[in-house]
Order: C-alpha cells, then structure tokens, then sequence
C-alpha cells in the first residue's frame, strides 16, 4: 500500500467515524433508551429536553453541563406523549443548594408538544441548577379537577466549566483539518515529498 492509499483511507475512516458518532448522538438506533436528557413525568411518560447557547456556541447542543454563564440560554422541552399537550404544565429553574429562582413560566398548555424555555441572561454564576417541571390539575377540566394531582419532577445541570465543545464538533474539526492536509498533499508537490520522506522515516 503507498502513501495516498494511507492517507486516503485514513480520511475515509475518520469521515465514517464521524457520522457514526453523529448518529449515536441523536438516538441512531437505540432511540430514547440510551437518552439522558429527559424527565420521566409519570411513569413511562417521558419529555426530551435539550439547552442551546446560540450566541457562545452556535452549532451546539448540551444536556447536564452548560459551559457558559451569562450569556443567553435556551431550554427546549419536546413532548414524547400527547396526553400532556391538554395539561397544565408549570416551569421552574433555581440555582442550587440556595433554592433561589432565577426563571419561571406560569402553567399554560402547551399544544405544540414543544415548550422553547428562554433565558436571555443564561444563568448568573456557575454551580448546579434544577429544572422543575410541575403538572397542574386544570380546574376547568371537569375530569383532571377530580382525579389530577399536583405532580413536580426535576432534573440537574451544572453551569460553566462543562465541556466548550462537544464530542462531534471536536470530531468534525479533525476531519475537515484531515481533509484539509489530504488536499494539500495531493496539490503540492513539496509538501507531498516532506509527507513521503516522514512515513518513509517511520517505516524504517
């Protein structure tokens, strides 16, 4: 095997490597199983939950670290059954142990089945936060006013020091500076000869 056959399928596996990594982070085939960033309301009844940092990291998506603080935060709740879109449903964020609140939304429906949780400060200082998210028995429902309880479940992350860049971002960065040397090996002769005489040098 020469040094292009090398290069090149070394580039192919990283990029193969790549979408499987891309895939295994947004379900791939073992969907909500292996999903950390969800609340079980009730049991079996779940809501996926994902927080964005759009303007610190634009292209990123975390679950229980949040690597910045003071910059804007969104809390996105995606409904996985449709029972809940009719209920009353309460949100709550407290910076932890104090218990102090720093983010709330009244109990409204939510039809949609998604709920874009906004915080245009993120939160004030790193250290561990809780999302609650409570059930409210809506009283002009003649059959949730009977049977329905009050029901609170929550969920922790921690704010600033987390990870700044996520697994795939880190994983595509490599495999466009991979292509990107692939290219320049291929296009220039100098740099072409330098590569030769490295591997050559390792091969010996």
């Amino acid at each position: 095997m020469n040094t292009a056959q090398i290069i090149r399928r070394g580039c192919l596996g990283l990029l193969g490597l790549f979408f499987s990594t891309a895939l295994w982070a947004h379900g791939g085939a073992a969907g909500t199983d292996t999903d950390q960033c969800k609340f079980e309301l009730q049991p079996g009844h779940w809501v996926h939950y994902t927080a964005y940092q759009p303007q610190a990291f634009p292209a990123e998506e975390f679950c229980g670290n949040l690597p910045a603080i003071n910059t804007k935060t969104q809390l996105v709740f995606d409904y996985q059954d449709m029972k809940y879109r009719n209920m009353l449903v309460e949100f709550e964020v407290t910076k932890e142990p104090e218990g102090t609140r720093i983010f709330f939304l009244p109990s409204a429906k939510h039809k949609s089945g998604s709920v874009n949780l906004e915080l245009p400060n993120g939160v004030p200082e790193p250290g561990k936060y809780l999302i609650h998210i409570t059930l409210v028995p809506d009283q002009a429902d003649p059959e949730q006013r009977t049977t329905g309880q009050r029901l609170d479940v929550h969920m922790g992350f921690k704010a600033g020091g987390g990870q700044s860049v996520s697994k795939n971002s880190l994983l595509l960065y490599a495999f466009f500076a991979f292509a990107g040397l692939y290219v320049l090996y291929l296009s220039n002769a100098g740099f072409k000869s330098k590569v030769d005489e490295l591997i050559a040098k390792i091969k010996s």
